[in-house]
């Protein structure tokens, strides 16, 4: 067992004790066009599950006990990976050692498309890559990370290495001892293998769950996952990479151009969230919902209510966080735009959800500024010039947005303990 935080327990304490204000969020900028002072996460409904996820985070933090999973599951906003790692990233700020032992990774590069910020892929060989947000005659079967990439070619690989992008800046931040390969080959006789080094190692198949798991003989910050000979086609639609390790694990869930519906035609997407089991869930889906000239709140919510009966199956105590979508505006012509107004309906959509089941919400939408506030972003140099997504700046603002906001709910939890006989 770890030690306990004693830091983060005296700081929580002095805040208890005297109502300071509190030390652990992260200092932001101000802008004019924002609603900062609004940043907050609030309960529509009950907020019993969050609560109950609050305790679960008081063991990893306080006892050193056990794991808390959070996965965060989006579009673009996600698959870019700087949002999802500077929120990541401030939580594992609170204290030491306090990295989990979990990481769901896909190998987006190989695809020809953007890798998440968090983990670098090095690949060889020709591979067809194909994405829940995009149906074609080729589409293969997908899984949780919402993508697949398959290959024929004889020199074929794929590396990850979860150090940060700049490994000579930052130390490997996630290493592991156990790899389980989410994919299918059409042949027998295609069998992918693992270099460790300089030793090849094979996996023994697990039928049911349609993967491959390597067990390492020690930890490693990377891998080389490859083929000996290949004779057919082989898919690989996800990535877990695992460890003995306690604490807090946060898989960032993206695919550009996701939409509610995109998750909902991955068949073994369920399969896939059992191995992760998330705790909590923070759903930023819908930017690409709303984006569409027919969006209707009823059937946006509908969508969501399928998707959440698959995280309740796998797990029917996670806690639910949904985030609200940015402010965004639609290309009508080349250097033309027009602000979305579905934005205004996905807010009340994501409102009634939450109030429907039990969940928090975190309104993106209002604390950015509202309606036209994207533009404002655009010209503070924290949005893109399409008025819809972030520059890498931009994104780790709402970061450190949303970290502040849960981290003021969970001190918020920890004086209500406080007071309690």
């Amino acid at each position: 067992m770890k030690r306990i935080l004693v830091i983060l327990f005296w700081a929580l304490a002095t805040l208890t004790a005297f109502g300071q204000t509190q030390p652990l969020t992260k200092e932001v900028p101000n802008y004019p066009f924002t609603h900062f002072e609004r940043n907050r996460i609030v309960y529509p409904g009950d907020s019993l599950p969050m609560e109950q996820f609050f305790q679960k985070l008081d063991s990893v933090l306080f006892l050193g006990d056990g794991n808390v999973t959070i996965m965060h599951i989006g579009g673009s906003h996600v698959q870019a990976g700087v949002f999802t790692q500077q929120f990541r990233d401030n939580l594992l700020s609170i204290g030491t050692d306090l990295i989990g032992g979990q990481s769901f990774v896909f190998p987006f590069s190989a695809g020809s498309t953007n890798n998440p910020s968090y983990y670098m892929v090095k690949y060889t060989g020709s591979w067809d890559y194909c994405r829940n947000a995009v149906k074609n005659e080729n589409e293969k079967r997908m899984g949780l990370a919402g993508a697949a990439i398959t290959t024929a070619d004889s020199i074929a690989s794929v590396s990850i290495i979860t150090r940060e992008r700049y490994p000579s800046l930052m130390p490997p931040v996630f290493d592991f001892n156990k790899v389980t390969l989410l994919g299918f080959a059409d042949t027998v006789n295609v069998e992918p293998l693992v270099s460790y080094d300089g030793t090849t190692i094979r996996a023994h198949r697990d039928e049911q769950l349609s993967s491959y798991i390597f067990d390492l003989p020690s930890y490693t910050d990377s891998i080389h996952i490859y083929f000996d000979s290949i004779s057919g086609e082989f898919t690989i639609t996800g990535i877990l990479l695992e460890s003995e390790k306690t604490g807090i694990n946060v898989h960032g869930i993206g695919v550009n151009g996701a939409s509610v519906p995109s998750y909902l035609r991955c068949e073994d997407f369920e399969r896939d969230l059992a191995l992760i089991k998330p705790d909590l869930v923070i759903f930023g889906i819908g930017i690409n919902d709303a984006a569409e000239k027919d969006f209707d709140k009823w059937i946006f919510k509908q969508n969501y209510k399928e998707l959440i009966k698959i995280i309740q199956r796998v797990n029917p105590d996670c806690a639910m966080l949904f985030m609200t979508n940015n402010d965004s505006f639609k290309r009508i012509k080349k250097n033309k735009y027009q602000v979305n107004e579905n934005g205004l309906v996905a807010q009340q959509a994501f409102m009634e959800m939450g109030k429907k089941y039990n969940a928090a919400v975190w309104d993106q939408f209002d604390i950015m500024g509202g309606l036209n506030s994207m533009k404002e972003w655009e010209d503070a140099g924290l949005a893109k010039k399409d008025k819809v997504h972030f520059t890498n700046e931009g994104y780790r603002l709402l970061g450190d947005l949303l970290y502040n906001a849960f981290i003021d709910r969970y001190i918020e939890h920890i004086k209500s303990t406080a007071k309690r006989p």
